[in-house]
């Protein structure tokens, strides 16, 4: 077993992730900026991968690293991912970090990548760039009751009773469930056949966005939703739009809408050789999305 250090260990996948591999015996240091106020499972340690000095202390000792870490909701994302995943390489190394898990995004490195995208590649060279071998994990939209993703896509269904949407609708993804995205995780954490490895992950469908909202719509039993597809919303308006009719802010969306006119799917499965089983299908992610949701007791938004 090995002593793992999770970063955004509060996050959307880290606080499912930490009790996960502590069933599986690995020691977990559980990273945040406020260890005085963590109170889930593993040993919390303060740490900020904007503070190089900081992580020192946190990654001595550390078999395995996994950086969960992001800046979407930030303007000037694209440097300040790039200045973290410097300092975490750097750090790691000296650490005597003997591999680093990094959550990536799909896409094809041949496409024209979103700015969103191309940050996510470059902090997967960065990461090691010193020399700790990164296990990388490619994904699209995870879904999860938290998720970012997720979330637009629950609340455009629910708050909406008819959708005038942009063309990038029918753009096609692969989704994946929280549950699979964790297990992968999990899975490739000190496994020698993983280190230095990139993975694309998915779940069992490839959709378009209009029909990831038409499945969600229908496994929440709300009433039929007409989707009108209107070509003149630009990014820009899009990220308004969804501001106005969400509660996810305009920079996140703007982030997220740049990489909807890209197609994200999987097309390479060896994930599987490495951490063996099938994922669940679209339709029983947004089931157990919706009823984890219910039994948290959060109003409805």
């Amino acid at each position: 077993m090995a002593t793992v250090l999770v970063t955004g260990a509060t996050g959307f996948i880290g606080r499912r992730l930490v009790p996960v591999l502590l069933d599986a015996g690995h020691d977990v240091r559980a990273m945040t900026r406020h260890p005085d106020t963590y109170d889930g499972p593993g040993e919390p340690v303060g740490a900020d991968v904007m503070d190089a000095d900081s992580l020192r202390p946190a990654l001595e000792g550390v078999d395995v690293a996994i950086y969960l870490v992001h800046s979407l909701d930030d303007p000037d994302f694209e440097r300040k991912d790039a200045e973290a995943a410097r300092n975490f390489s750097s750090a790691a190394a000296a650490a005597g970090v003997s591999q680093i898990v990094y959550m990536g995004g799909l896409g094809d490195d041949e496409q024209d990548l979103s700015a969103h995208l191309r940050s996510r590649r470059e902090v997967e060279g960065l990461l090691g760039a010193d020399g700790v071998p990164v296990t990388v994990l490619r994904a699209a939209i995870v879904v999860g009751h938290g998720g970012i993703s997720w979330e637009i896509t629950r609340q455009l269904v629910k708050n909406l009773p008819a959708m005038v949407v942009p063309k990038w609708v029918a753009t096609r993804t692969q989704p994946i469930a929280i549950d699979d995205v964790v297990r992968y995780l999990a899975g490739v954490v000190a496994h020698p056949d993983a280190i230095g490895r990139t993975f694309e992950i998915g779940g069992t469908e490839q959709l378009t966005y209009k029909e990831m909202l038409e499945i969600a719509n229908e496994v929440a039993g709300s009433r039929p939703l007409p989707i009108v597809v209107v070509p003149m919303l630009t990014p820009r308006l899009s990220s308004y739009w969804l501001a106005l009719v969400t509660d996810v802010d305009v920079t996140t969306g703007r982030n997220l809408i740049d990489s909807m006119s890209t197609e994200v799917v999987v097309t390479d499965t060896s994930i599987r050789d490495v951490v063996p089983g099938e994922p669940l299908s679209y339709r029983e992610s947004v089931r157990r999305a919706l009823a984890e949701r219910d039994g948290s007791g959060e109003q409805q938004g």
